[in-house]
């Protein structure tokens, strides 16, 4: 048999070669245009911007929170370029806090551009320990003259202890660090998207490499970024350093730092498990009762988020122990665990949003019974099971927790996996359970 390498083309073959070209050109111009539209989601979290645009349609202030340095207020100046005069006040800065004590109507002095409202935005007024009165008193006066935006590193709505003398004042909404679903910006609608969980993106318009920047980098803007794991780790490290020996040192009355940091470092170690308190005051040598508190206090400061177990309809459930997981997931050395975290994340930023858009009651959970069958998520709708979600790092075979306990609830089940070019739907006696690469659904999570 001759070899085909050295004859010359005929013009079948120059049809394959330009069909190649133009399959491939045309690859890679849709590759190119989903980098800009990632780069445009990126630089301007349209995602954050449509929540603002609805919560601040009303006549309250809008409340701004989420982790330090996961872009609130870079996310403020992007919402002030919409109004012709704003007003930026920054409580870290010194001359902003003198201005504000010395006259705390002082924004009244700045010159308007026009006869359109104004923007006033208050960044890191938390820290201001008179600054519900103050925000109060301010709102009381100018609500009708002045659109009110008020940012936080902290769950502004937790620091809202006795009496809440903003009740009725404030809509709220969170940002948090960039995740998949927000920065491929493909969302369906929140309806649509409950009533129709199995739709996912095709694989060739899966970006496997963006997942993998965040798996390794995080979402927080600054180490993703830059794009490189050393400097991610020299910043997560001055990250919870800072975080625990300035913002809460500054808000608490915790003189324990030592004490403090050692168990957030341990935390990494715990995720994806029910947490025991007795256990980590062990660890700590600290009373159950100070765990329990710093644990509310890194979820205050956005260190952490929990989820309570969910036990309706679940024989021998777990009733008790939250478990517990990080807005820092990239220190998890555990690539399971990690990628568990990572999809946890996903979830907690959906829900907060679909809250935050008054959409229903939406909550998280996992199931675990006494024979430590378990499923990782549940996500519920006014206090309803909506939709089972459970993690795998590679395994492709369907979980029997996830079979049993679908059958046991009656709800769509999804099985995530951290694995390329994955997607199934098999049959689980009257429902069906979808096995895919989590990437792919991720891309449709509104």
């Amino acid at each position: 048999m001759k070899s085909d390498i050295a004859r010359p083309l005929n013009d079948n073959d120059i049809v394959v070669v330009e069909s190649d070209f133009f399959r491939i050109l045309s690859k890679i111009v849709l590759t190119f245009f989903e980098l800009i539209s990632i780069i445009v989601t990126m630089k301007e979290r349209i995602l954050y911007q449509k929540i603002w645009q609805k919560l601040s349609s009303y006549k309250n202030m809008v409340f701004l929170s989420g982790p330090r340095q996961s872009g609130k207020t870079t996310l403020a100046k992007i919402i002030a370029r919409d109004f012709s005069s704003q007003v930026y006040f920054n409580w870290d800065d010194i001359p902003s806090k003198r201005a504000l004590i010395q006259d705390p109507y002082f924004f009244e002095k700045v010159d308007r551009m026009d006869e359109s409202i104004p923007l006033v935005i208050f960044d890191e007024i938390h820290k201001y320990s008179n600054w519900k009165n103050y925000l109060k008193g301010v709102y009381d006066r100018f609500a009708k003259e002045y659109k009110i935006l008020v940012t936080g590193s902290g769950r502004l709505d937790l620091y809202q202890k006795g009496g809440d003398s903003l009740a009725g004042r404030y809509m709220k909404f969170h940002l948090l660090p960039f995740t998949y679903s927000e920065l491929t910006n493909h969302q369906y609608s929140v309806p649509y998207f409950i009533n129709h969980p199995f739709r996912f993106q095709e694989d060739n318009q899966t970006d496997y490499g963006l997942w993998d920047d965040l798996f390794e980098l995080s979402g927080f803007p600054e180490p993703f970024l830059k794009g490189k794991k050393d400097f991610y780790r020299l910043w997560s490290n001055n990250y919870q350093h800072q975080l625990i020996r300035e913002d809460i040192r500054d808000l608490t009355q915790i003189k324990k730092f030592d004490s403090l940091e050692i168990l957030y470092s341990l935390l990494p170690l715990k995720v994806g498990n029910p947490l025991s308190l007795s256990s980590l005051n062990t660890d700590v040598q600290v009373s159950v009762d100070s765990v329990k508190t710093w644990l509310e206090v890194f979820e205050i400061h956005y260190l952490i988020f929990r989820i309570s177990p969910w036990t309706h309809k679940i024989p021998r459930a777990i009733k008790k122990e939250k478990k517990v997981y990080l807005f820092d997931y990239a220190q998890i050395n555990d690539r399971g665990i990690r990628f568990e975290n990572m999809i946890g994340l996903e979830l907690y930023r959906a829900i907060l949003n679909w809250n935050d858009l008054g959409l229903g009651d939406f909550s998280m959970h996992y199931i675990r019974n006494k024979e430590k069958e378990e499923i990782d998520f549940l996500i519920c709708k006014d206090h309803h099971p909506a939709l089972l979600i459970e993690c795998k790092l590679s395994d492709e075979s369907v979980s029997s927790s996830l079979i049993k306990f679908q059958n046991k609830l009656d709800v769509p089940a999804i099985q995530l996996v951290n694995k390329q070019h994955v997607g199934r739907i098999v049959t689980n006696q009257k429902n069906k359970i979808l096995i895919i690469s989590a990437p792919r659904w991720l891309s449709f999570l509104p």
